[in-house]
């Protein structure tokens, strides 16, 4: 993806904090491209407030008077739309239309996205002129997005092609100490089993389901041999204080209680 081809593109925005707004959302997620048409108040010192430091994206923005300068050089042109429409036309969300605009600039296109009025959008006009119309799937409920809100979700899906390849397939950490064998784990549970039973927490003759329990709590975690050797230095701790109060509780065989 070439994020340099795509413009972020305001249409007749009211008010000056929603286009510091957009530009600090644009820069987070790598965009630099603005394109203002005929922005009501701008420039202005509460735009440049809410860029904090994106100001440099206000001050190289491009201001037009109609859609038609803004869009004169694209190629492909996308519409942000929340409202149905007579005439059936090409709609998709975010993530599908973002990997539609990123395959356009792998080809050298010139991409607009075009957001309308924080009011009323885009207009049925202004619609027509786009190749492709996107839609944010927000709860019926509560369908209103702020306008630099609907900004990030879309400069945040193409951020994520174009970072794509960098990120990694799954968990990679390099983990400091070997995870426990089955073996030691084995050992663990049954020092466990013996410290609860010494101080009263399980009784051996009505077990019910705990150690299978802490068995799979366990499991899920993975504990490395690190960890585990605090555990049952832990437990080792446990059962010499138990021994010093009068001894166990429940008495059970102590074996396997080891650090």
């Amino acid at each position: 993806m070439r994020p340099e081809l795509i413009d972020i593109v305001l249409v007749n925005t009211s008010h000056p904090g929603n286009i510091g707004a957009v530009a600090r959302a644009m820069k987070n997620m790598g965009l630099s491209r603005l394109t203002l048409v005929a922005p009501r108040q701008f420039p202005d010192e509460v735009a440049t407030s809410r860029a904090t430091h994106a100001a440099d994206l206000l001050e190289t923005a491009r201001i037009v008077p109609d859609l038609d300068s803004a869009i004169d050089a694209a190629q492909f042109v996308v519409g942000t739309s929340a409202r149905g429409r007579r005439i059936p036309w090409p709609v998709q969300d975010p993530r599908r239309c973002a990997v539609r605009m990123a395959a356009a600039t792998d080809t050298g296109q010139r991409v607009a996205v075009l957001f309308g009025r924080e009011d009323r959008g885009l207009s049925n006009e202004e619609l027509n002129r786009c190749n492709l119309h996107l839609h944010i799937p927000s709860d019926e409920a509560y369908t209103s997005l702020n306008l630099a809100m609907a900004v990030q979700i879309v400069c945040y899906e193409l951020r994520m092609l174009a970072i794509g390849g960098a990120l990694p397939a799954a968990e990679t950490a390099e983990w400091d100490t070997p995870f426990s064998t089955q073996d030691n784990m084995e050992r663990f549970y049954a020092h466990l089993e013996e410290t609860l039973s010494a101080i009263g927490f399980l009784n051996p003759a009505a077990p019910r389901q705990l150690m299978p329990r802490l068995r799979r709590l366990f499991g899920r975690v993975r504990l490395d041999e690190m960890e585990l050797n605090i555990l049952r230095g832990m437990l080792t701790a446990t059962l010499e204080q138990v021994e010093r109060a009068g001894g166990p509780v429940f008495e059970k065989p102590r074996t396997g209680s080891e650090p």
